[in-house]
């Protein structure tokens, strides 16, 4: 067990520990201790991936007793069955216990030398901070959840955007420099340090590891029947029972149950887990004090070091799987799962260490406040972990984004996602969508309006520029390219914005020119005259306003605009068409 300890204890006492548990240093005093372990140690480098906003060098520690320091070292060793394990802290600059807890693990195994073997068959990267703009943002009362430490980052970047929700649209710059150290390392596994935001209970930490359907199958199995209980026994036995992340089937209240979650691709893990490497999310329990949140996320760091190091060759195995599945015709035989809901007419009994509470009417606010004794007690209480589809969609042998959208294309690049861009201009027949209800969300999210609407399946004969992207699905990032691309996922790239502008009108007509437009129409046809008058006999509000009635003629003439809310985004079904145009 770790501890913190006196101030006047040895020269690699984190900043951390010399405070007693209870202060995390800041952004300068970090990298210094960062840049000190390397000075000590050949098993240490210290290195930078990006520059964050405000000037702030983003700070990669890697671990290697093999010397393994570069992208291309690692993917030599990986041949050898070697790991990439890349622990991320300090993305919600509040939630800093992973920072210090890695630390103290980095200095215990490369100074110390307490736990070398760990290392015999994999290769560390450490991110003490990635938020480093919104971790100089500090002060006593920026989390007010939370016990300590006296003081902490902010939760978002400098722009105020939440790096956590940004994984698939990657509108940060910090986030284009994650994805493209992602993508040079391609880590085998993740680990994402947080605390959390909730109610009470006696776990010091909680966990999420998405096994309950967006993983490929393999992965899915290592993940539930290696990997977690192996996690739990070994946490159990240090000292520190853990349990899947706690959400309560109604807030706040533990007796109602426990639900499990997917978790989408704009979270950490959610991302991992569509490019076929598995996540592991800490939540270090708010409420504990300062020092046992990093005790405890220590462990589960040093448990997963054990677990990877033991069954090294098991996940190696299921990772080559899941690339090869995402990349082969199987894997688009059936409809994509894209978005899944709890199904709450299923459940297990299981013990939850809770603590004792009650729920008291409030006479200030009118809710129910729950009121946490502190007292230790084992609940008996449903957990509801199935899930169901709720939406899906039949892939492609490939899309084909058009060269004007080069947003888009410019994202695609940033998650590595293979395509080729034509040489010349074709015509081709695609699948599409049409959009109707669209509807954005009033309030801003994440600097964005998120967009729902219906979709229609169109088929239609298109000519795409030259310079427009061919993305063929025989790849091992398809999960990634279908969440992106198809218009329900809850991350797409519809959802998000970047088409706006095809729901936007931008030709109009004269009313006096519609007049006796649409009176010509209902001369000419009959059948037209009968939808007309049965749409307005079924719809008042229509009936009685005469722009819509106009333009309910104008979108029935050829001048109406034919792209209008009709997705860009070509889907080719034709595996010869796809080949033809790679050539």
């Amino acid at each position: 067990m770790i501890g913190p300890v006196s101030a006047d204890a040895g020269e690699w006492d984190t900043y951390y520990e010399k405070s007693g548990g209870k202060a995390t240093p800041r952004y300068e005093d970090t990298i210094e201790y960062c840049k000190r372990l390397d000075k000590a140690s050949r098993w240490v480098r210290y290195t930078t991936f990006g520059v964050s906003p405000q000037g702030r060098d983003l700070p990669l520690v890697i671990l290697s007793r093999e010397k393994i320091f570069s992208p291309a070292e690692a993917a030599r060793a990986r041949r050898k069955g070697r790991l990439v394990l890349l622990i991320q802290a300090g993305i919600h600059s509040g939630e800093i216990a992973g920072k210090d807890a890695g630390l103290m693990l980095i200095r215990d195994i490369a100074i110390e030398k307490k736990f070398a073997d760990l290392l015999d068959r994999v290769t560390v990267l450490f991110m003490p901070i990635f938020s480093v703009d919104g971790h100089e943002r500090f002060d006593a009362y920026n989390r007010i959840n939370q016990d300590g430490p006296e003081e902490m980052g902010w939760r978002t970047t400098a722009a105020n955007l939440n790096l956590n929700r940004d994984y698939l649209k990657a509108d940060a710059s910090e986030m284009h420099d994650w994805l493209r150290l992602y993508n040079a390392w391609l880590p085998d596994f993740f680990i994402d340090c947080h605390t959390t935001n909730g109610t009470d209970y006696q776990y010091a930490a909680t966990y999420v590891v998405d096994i309950h359907g967006n993983m490929a199958p393999d992965l899915t199995r290592w993940a539930r029947e290696v990997f977690v209980p192996a996690l739990e026994n070994g946490m159990a036995a240090a000292g520190h029972p853990i349990f899947p992340y706690v959400s309560f089937a109604r807030w706040g209240d533990p007796t109602s149950g426990l639900v499990a979650w997917v978790s989408p691709p704009r979270l950490s893990q959610g991302y991992t887990s569509l490019r076929n490497r598995p996540g592991l999310l800490i939540e270090a329990h708010s409420r504990k004090p300062y020092s046992v949140r990093v005790e405890a996320t220590y462990e589960m760091l040093r448990q997963t070091l054990e677990i990877l190091d033991k069954n090294h060759r098991g996940l190696s195995d299921a990772i080559r799987s899941a690339d090869r599945l995402a990349a082969s015709d199987e894997f688009r035989k059936e409809p994509f799962p894209l978005r899944f809901s709890v199904d709450r007419s299923d459940s297990v009994m299981i013990d939850f260490l809770g603590v004792e509470y009650k729920g008291v009417q409030s006479d200030l606010s009118g809710g129910v406040w729950y009121q946490y004794s502190g007292d230790p007690v084992t609940m008996r209480i449903p957990y509801f972990a199935k899930q169901k589809v709720t939406a899906a969609a039949e892939l492609p042998e490939a899309y084909i984004v058009p060269a004007e959208w080069g947003v888009v294309i410019d994202r695609l690049e940033l998650h590595d996602i293979e395509f080729v861009r034509l040489s010349d201009p074709a015509t081709v027949s695609v699948e599409s969508y049409r959009f109707s209800s669209v509807e954005w969300q009033r309030q801003p999210y994440e600097g964005r309006h998120a967009v729902t609407c219906e979709i229609e399946p169109i088929v239609a004969e298109r000519t795409f520029a030259a310079g427009s992207a061919v993305i063929d699905m025989n790849q091992p990032k398809a999960r990634v390219i279908a969440h992106m691309l198809e218009p329900k996922a809850p991350d797409s790239f519809v959802s998000w914005g970047f088409f706006d502008s095809i729901f936007e009108q931008k030709e109009y007509a004269d009313r006096d020119v519609l007049e006796q437009l649409a009176r010509d129409m209902l001369a000419e046809d009959e059948a037209l005259r009968e939808e007309f008058e049965a749409a307005r006999a079924a719809d008042e509000e229509f009936a009685n306003n005469p722009r819509r009635i106009l333009y309910w003629f104008y979108e029935r003439t050829p001048y109406w605009d034919d792209r209008k809310n009709v997705y860009p985004i070509g889907k080719i079904t034709d595996r010869r068409v796809v080949d033809d145009l790679q050539r």
